[in-house]
């Protein structure tokens, strides 16, 4: 039999492979092109395959590798995988993982296991986890790694650069090494390019940074990304309550944030969490609560409608009107939704320019609601011949469009302050506010002048 060079596939080729599109594999040949894939390609081939596919790659894997994988994959992906595993074994699978990404995985872990899982482990990781373990998992703390490198600032560079030399190798983007006093309290930064081309007999008072402030360890992680966004760090200090050196977080956790907290926005403005090729009874699961709030919020537009029955007896065609003007309307609710939750994610919002922003949404409504009623309204009166109900249609629309920039601007601000999140409930609301009053306002304007 031929042999496959691992070298040459990527994730899509050994996806071809194991769901048959292309010639059917041995196992020894799918298990030659995953040791030479890389972790975070074996990482998407797995999250890309059904259940039954994916349990079945996973099996394939070496132990040795398992770790770093597993480390790649999404939360639920990762409860589904370590679910089946015991937990001597999974001690064995993340015994070489960095501290963040055992931190990670522990943290979706049933609470006995865990403590399985930490009995088993030496005193000095076990106390390391721990520690990490007390901060939350959207925190600087949780993200953060041990694995830091600090002198003191009396020393001069001859001695950091003997010690960084004795060090096997330096931790994963060490752009900097950070000062401590003896009481290990942050002083400042020194970073690696300014030790490699500054005279080794300067001290490391002379040449540490202390413009760079540290991060509180229980600084929320979004502000972390932002502040890393913000000043192009590789890699930051984190510091306790009483400004001891804890650890660093890099920019590697911060980009998975990054991508976290898109994926989760994206998915929450359709209400949806889940893998995606989740089995039907999860997915079902997790879709059932928003299109059962969808459906009660459905239930309080129709009972809009049948305050005005008599007036749609009566005249039939409002019926066939109605829908556009609440359609127009949750359509620029939803743009202004997103610019809002676009904005409160960046931090670009706040009191200072909140009443700037809604001045520009109230006049974009206010100039879109008159160039589409002026179509709709001259659409309606070739099609029903009838100069009233056009010119209600087009005061609905415009109406209903202002209230919508109005619903869209103060829904997300009133869902964060119940801690609730935009992305996920505030469309719903939107769409509900939207549909009240375009129905509202063009089924009243109806019977006040028609009927």
């Amino acid at each position: 039999m031929k042999e496959i060079a691992p070298h040459h596939f990527s994730s899509e080729d050994l996806l071809k492979r194991i769901q048959g599109q292309e010639v059917e594999p041995s196992i020894n040949q799918i298990k030659r092109i995953l040791s030479g894939m890389h972790p975070s390609e074996v990482a998407h081939s797995i999250e890309s395959l059904p259940p039954k596919e994916r349990k079945f790659l996973w099996s394939l894997i070496d132990t040795q590798d398992e770790g770093e994988i597993i480390a790649e994959l999404h939360d639920e992906i990762q409860q589904e995988l370590i679910s089946e595993i015991s937990p001597e074994e999974l001690i064995t699978i993340i015994g070489d993982l960095e501290l963040d990404e055992i931190v990670d995985i522990l943290q979706i872990l049933p609470n006995q296991k865990t403590e399985n899982i930490l009995s088993a482990m030496s005193q000095r990781d076990r106390q390391r986890i721990q520690e990490a373990l007390e901060y939350p998992e959207d925190s600087a703390g949780g993200l953060m790694n041990t694995d830091i490198i600090s002198v003191r600032p009396k020393h001069n560079l001859e001695v950091v650069m003997r010690y960084l030399r004795a060090q096997r190798e330096l931790p994963k983007n060490t752009d900097q090494i950070f000062v401590v006093s003896r009481e290990n309290k942050y002083l400042g930064s020194l970073p690696i390019s300014l030790i490699v081309v500054s005279d080794p007999g300067l001290n490391v008072r002379e040449l540490m940074e202390t413009e760079t402030q540290p991060l509180d360890a229980y600084l929320n992680d979004k502000d972390v990304s932002r502040l890393f966004e913000q000043n192009d760090w590789v890699s930051a200090p984190v510091i306790d309550d009483e400004s001891r050196l804890i650890g660093r977080v890099t920019i590697d956790d911060v980009v998975d944030v990054i991508m976290e907290d898109a994926d989760q926005n994206f998915l929450g403005m359709a209400g949806v969490a889940e893998d995606t090729f989740a089995a039907p009874a999860r997915a079902a699961r997790s879709r059932i609560l928003w299109l059962s709030i969808n459906l009660l919020t459905a239930f309080i537009a129709s009972m809009t409608i049948s305050l005005f029955q008599a007036t749609i007896d009566e005249i039939v065609y409002l019926a066939i009107l109605m829908p556009i003007v609440a359609s127009m309307g949750g359509v620029a609710g939803t743009q202004t939704l997103t610019i809002m939750i676009r904005g409160l994610t960046l931090q670009q919002i706040n009191q200072s320019n909140l009443k700037w922003l809604y001045k520009r949404e109230i006049a974009v409504s206010i100039v879109n609601g008159i160039l589409l009623s002026i179509l709709v309204g001259g659409i309606t009166y070739l099609w029903f011949d009838d100069l009233i109900i056009a010119t209600l249609i087009c005061i609905a629309m415009v109406t209903n469009l202002i209230f919508s920039a109005i619903a869209g601007i103060f829904i997300p601000i009133i869902l964060r302050k119940f801690n609730q999140d935009p992305a996920i409930a505030g469309s719903v609301v939107v769409t509900t506010v939207t549909d009240v009053i375009g129905f509202f306002s063009f089924l009243g304007l109806a019977t006040v002048f028609l009927v």
